[in-house]
């Protein structure tokens, strides 16, 4: 790496340590729920056009026909675009995206990228309901501008806690994944905890700068308040139903127990996966 991407790379590190991260994110969510037309179609079509959004598997093709930048963020996809896998032991990826790591966690720990490593009951905030995790399995899927941003099931399960935790909002790439120590257990997130057949899962909803929000199907759009909250659950969600989704972000961060369930070989970092697609199987 050259001297002048090494500088470049840590102007921007240190930008995201000084820049007012709250306050900038509340001020995007403003903007990106308005429904005025004149601010939601300049912003729909600025997105549009930078990130080459593909409108043809939307199931409203119109991008200017959505109420307001949030609606079209989250637009739902047309029937049978996304299949999710039919077999009973398969695990899927909750998400449209591509594969930051996925693995073992070793002696509690999650492997984050080269030279980074954050614990599970860090990310979890909960030493009892982290648990489990410890010696387990997870998969961490990242959600570039241009995916489809509802995260799914990826196996059945009976969501029994989310637990809100308050953080930073440190943009999400490689560049903050390989620079920014615990950067998955330092930002917002929302830990969805679930009984399966084979043991507990977690699905990790973790925000980031300019996310805008975060909603799950039994806390609707979750509201900051600075604060751990933790709420009890009794839902039944199948492999494939939708859990939650992000207003501009993120990542999902899926865990098994120990010995419940294996990644398919195949996949990598970096590998591009899509929601419902079989990322491993149950033991």
């Amino acid at each position: 790496m050259s001297l002048t991407s090494r500088l470049k790379k840590q102007i921007f590190i240190q930008a995201q340590r000084v820049v007012p991260q709250h306050q900038l994110s509340r001020v995007v969510g403003k903007l990106a729920a308005s429904e005025n037309p004149l601010i939601k179609n300049t912003v729909i079509q600025a997105f549009k056009a930078q990130y080459g959004i593909d409108m043809s598997i939307a199931e409203q093709t119109n991008a200017l026909k959505y109420k307001s930048f949030n609606e079209f963020f989250t637009r739902s996809l047309k029937e049978g675009v996304r299949d999710v896998d039919t077999d009973p032991a398969s695990v899927v990826s909750p998400a449209d995206g591509a594969i930051s790591q996925l693995g073992k966690i070793e002696n509690g720990d999650v492997f984050q990228a080269k030279g980074q490593r954050f614990s599970v009951e860090k990310l979890i905030a909960d030493p009892r309901l982290a648990e489990p995790f410890k010696n387990g399995e997870f998969a961490t899927v990242y959600l570039s501008p241009k995916d489809y941003h509802r995260v799914h099931m990826p196996f059945a399960g009976t969501l029994t806690e989310t637990l809100y935790v308050p953080g930073e909002l440190f943009s999400v790439n490689q560049t903050t994944a390989e620079n920014i120590p615990g950067l998955f257990a330092r930002n917002e997130r929302m830990v969805c905890l679930f009984d399966t057949e084979v043991g507990r899962m977690a699905v990790v909803l973790v925000g980031a700068m300019i996310v805008a929000g975060i909603e799950t199907v039994a806390t609707g759009k979750v509201k900051p308040s600075g604060r751990l909250e933790l709420n009890q659950h009794s839902l039944q969600l199948e492999k494939g139903a939708e859990l939650g989704r992000f207003y501009l972000g993120s990542t999902a961060i899926v865990l098994f127990e120990q010995n419940k369930m294996q990644w398919d070989a195949a996949f990598t970092a970096n590998s591009t996966v899509v929601m419902g697609e079989a990322l491993g199987k149950i033991l």
